[in-house]
Formats: structure tokens, C-alpha cells, sequence
């Protein structure tokens, strides 16, 4: 028996646009389009045809006098003078339901291994954060199964947390864990500026056949184009708030925000903006509030968050880890030398903070951490004079101490790849080390 979606029906006729204009190609500079004849809003989506008969998508991203600037969310291969243009009426999109679950997608938001997602709802990749009225307290810790985290950095439900690092030091790795065994409903994984054979890696080795079940992997590799690289990060963006609108539990994790930083900048440059610090456009410094406001508590459900770092050059103070971690509630900063030491997580405990532990860990537990936290923060000021045999044991009974417990603490912090850690275990063995 034939059955009529009259619903679906009823939505395709009030999307059916009632008027049409087109207009065409008139000059290519680098990795902009200027078109002439036609009227578009920022961030309108437009088609460019081709004699190729492979329509072009494009976004709007700006206007010349009275020409229209356009960036392909593609390659710029196929356009010529004259080609005609024809504006969507829409901004970009990307369609949510709970079958993402376990699918790879690439920035835009379309799934990698061609499958279609039917049904869900269309969710604007450029949404306003919730209203700050609305957001409810963080209240209640959420347990990341990283021992160093729950410990020394608790993070709560809603918090927005940055990851610290220079390449090759591990973030992937640490974000890989979190996503394993984080006690969280949903996982949106958002790759921006990644090597094409990270990925795979990434999905295989760190997330595992378990974690991408309840996860959204978002991937945009370093060779798309600047525009699908940024996007990449809002279409993750969305999807964890179409989660979160449903009263869940979501974690969203990127990698990393400097890239996205990078691509925005990319846009800004070619359509003419001027650069400001270490060349980063003035744009860069408005979308990244932009997009790290929208994570967090919402009145229906949460977004843990996780932004990676990669500071260049090693300098936790270059302007984007500078403004990133103005708008943060927590940073965590992985040590290099902690690496070289095979410290894995090489996370540095004094250098890294988490702002909202003071008021979801019990006065116990902040007792505890701070008394460990001074005791390294002692070994780390004698350390060299430990190291070549001038500190004299008794002659200052805390440098005493913090030798005694250095080794114990390290290896509290220390944790492999597989290694899952509950939070109330965690937190047993910080009682236990005090005790000695």
C-alpha cells in the first residue's frame, strides 16, 4: 500500500523557493570568487556551473563593491569567466540524528563512506551559544578515567577544558582516552588539520572498536580546502548540541583549535583583512569566542568539552593558547620534557589548572591534591640539587619529604594507554599515598 509523508511533503513545499536569480563569474584571486548580478547574505550558500556539468558549492564571505566574494567549499578547479552562479537561500547545514552514531564524517558534515542519513533534523553549523541566563551550575564531576585529570585537575559536567601542547607530545593519545573511558552518553571527535593517515590511527588505535560506537568522528585533513577545515569545527559543534538538546551527556573533543585558528585566518587574509598578531586576522579573535561559547551547560543537557593546543614553537603565551585560555575553564599543559622523561599522560600537574575544582571536589580531596601539588612543586625547585648530590638529606625536612613521596606521585600520574581508572579508585589511591 503506497503511504504519503505528508510531513515531509508539507516541509519540501515551504522550502521550495518562489524566486530566482543567477548571476556569473568574473574574476578568481588565490582562493576567492568574485561574481557579479547577483544579492547574497555572508554566509549564504551558492552553486557555480560549469561546462564539466560538476556544480561548485561555494559560501559567501564577503562583497567588493558590488560584487559578491565567494570561497569554494572544494577545489576551485572547473570555474571559468562567466560561469554561472546561483544563490541557495540557505546557510549551511548539517542533518543530526542519532544514526551518526558510529559514523566517520567529513567537515561538512556528510558521512565518508557515502551512506545516507535519513530523517533527523537540520541543525545551522553557525548557531548562537546558550543563553547565559539559562545555563545551568556545574555541579557534578565528571570522571574521565585519566588518573592524573580526576585527581589533580577534576573536571565537571559542562566544563570546557584546553589541552596544552607542542607536536608530537601527546594529545591525541590523551584525548583517546578520555573518549574510551569517560563516563559520557555521547562522543562528537572533531579532527581539523589532521594527517589523512592519522585518522584511521586515531579511530583504530586510540578511540577503539567500543568508543566509536557511541561516537561522532567530524574530520577535516590538512589537505581541504581552508573553508571545509573551519567548517569542520562548527558542524562538530552542531552535532554535540543536537545531543545536548536532547537532554544528553555529550563530550566533544577537538583537535586541535590552532587549526582552526589557521584556516580562519587562511579566509581572513584572502578576502582581505589585514593581519594583526603573528598574522592572525581580527576575525580569528571573534570566531573563537564564537565557537567555544557554545559548548557547556544548556537547561537540557550538558557539553563537556576538550579543545587541544598545539602551541608553536613550545610557547604556552603565542596569541591563540593566550586567547584561548582567556575563555576557558580549565587548562591542562602536557610537558615535553615530561615526554622525554616517558612520563605518558606527560601531563604537567603545576602548570595546569582546572577552575571549577574548588567547587565540585570535596574539601578532602582539595586538601589532598594541594598537599601532593606542594610537595612536587618543592622536588621540582631542589630537583637539581638533588640530581648531583649537593642536598644533604635532613637539612630541610620538606625537600626530605618531597624525595620521599616524588617517586610514589609519579607513578600515581603515570598511566598507559589501556589502563582505565575509575574516579573513585583514582581518589583511593591519593588517601592511601597520603597515609605513608
Amino acid at each position: 500500500m503506497l503511504t504519503i509523508d505528508f510531513e515531509e511533503l508539507n516541509k519540501a513545499v515551504l522550502e521550495c523557493r518562489t524566486s530566482y536569480s543567477e548571476g556569473k563569474v568574473s574574476k578568481v584571486i588565490g582562493l576567492t570568487i568574485e561574481v557579479e548580478g547577483i544579492k547574497a547574505f555572508v554566509g549564504e550558500l551558492c552553486t557555480i556551473y560549469n561546462d564539466r556539468n560538476n556544480p561548485i558549492i561555494c559560501e559567501v564571505v564577503g562583497f567588493r563593491e558590488n560584487n559578491v566574494i565567494l570561497m569554494p567549499l572544494g577545489e576551485l578547479n572547473g570555474i571559468a569567466p562567466g560561469c554561472r552562479v546561483v544563490p541557495e537561500g540557505r546557510p549551511l547545514s548539517v542533518r543530526c540524528s542519532d544514526a551518526l552514531l558510529g559514523k566517520v564524517l567529513d567537515g561538512l558534515g556528510n558521512p565518508i563512506d557515502n551512506s545516507v542519513i535519513k530523517g533527523g533534523t537540520y541543525y545551522s553549523l553557525d548557531r548562537d551559544p546558550p543563553d547565559p541566563m539559562k545555563r545551568r551550575r556545574i555541579k557534578t564531576i565528571l570522571p574521565t578515567g585519566v588518573r592524573a585529570i580526576d585527581g589533580f585537575l577534576t573536571c565537571g559536567e559542562g566544563q570546557r577544558v584546553g589541552i596544552f601542547a607542542g607536536s608530537g607530545v601527546g594529545k591525541s593519545t590523551t584525548l583517546g582516552m578520555i573518549a574510551k573511558y569517560a563516563e559520557a552518553e555521547v562522543n562528537v571527535i572533531c579532527l581539523i588539520g589532521e594527517r589523512g593517515r592519522e585518522v584511521l590511527d586515531f579511530i583504530e588505535k586510540d578511540l577503539g572498536e567500543e568508543g566509536l560506537k557511541r561516537s561522532v568522528v567530524v574530520c577535516a585533513t590538512s589537505d581541504k580546502s581552508a573553508l571545509v577545515r573551519m567548517k569542520g569545527a562548527f558542524t562538530a559543534t552542531a552535532i554535540a548540541e543536537y545531543f545536548r538538546d536532547k537532554g544528553k551527556k555529550v563530550i566533544l573533543m577537538m583537535d586541535s583549535v590552532t587549526r582552526f585558528a589557521m584556516a580562519q585566518r587562511e579566509v581572513g587574509l584572502a578576502i582581505g583583512e589585514p593581519p594583526a598578531t603573528k598574522g592572525y586576522t581580527p576575525s580569528v579573535f571573534a570566531k573563537l569566542p564564537r565557537l567555544l561559547e557554545r559548548s557547556g551547560m544548556s537547561d537540557k543537557g550538558s557539553i563537556t568539552a576538550f579543545y587541544t593546543v598545539l602551541v608553536d614553537g613550545d610557547d604556552f603565551n603565542e596569541p591563540i593558547a593566550d586567547a584561548v585560555r582567556g575563555i576557558l575553564d580549565g587548562h591542562i599543559v602536557l610537558s615535553r620534557a615530561l615526554a622525554h622523561k616517558n612520563h605518558y599522560p606527560a601531563i604537567d600537574i603545576l602548570n595546569s589548572v582546572s577552575r571549577l575544582m574548588p567547587e565540585i571536589a570535596d574539601e578532602q580531596h582539595q586538601q589532598i591534591t594541594s598537599t601532593l601539588r606542594d610537595l612536587l612543586a618543592t622536588y621540582r625547585d631542589s630537583e637539581d640539587l638533588i640530581n648531583i648530590g649537593a642536598y644533604v638529606k635532613g637539612a630541610n625536612p620538606k625537600i626530605d619529604k618531597a624525595v620521599q613521596y616524588n617517586e610514589t606521585i609519579n607513578k600515581f600520574l603515570r598511566q598507559g594507554i589501556r589502563e582505565h581508572s575509575s574516579f573513585e579508585e583514582s581518589l583511593n589511591r591519593l588517601k592511601a599515598m597520603i597515609k605513608m
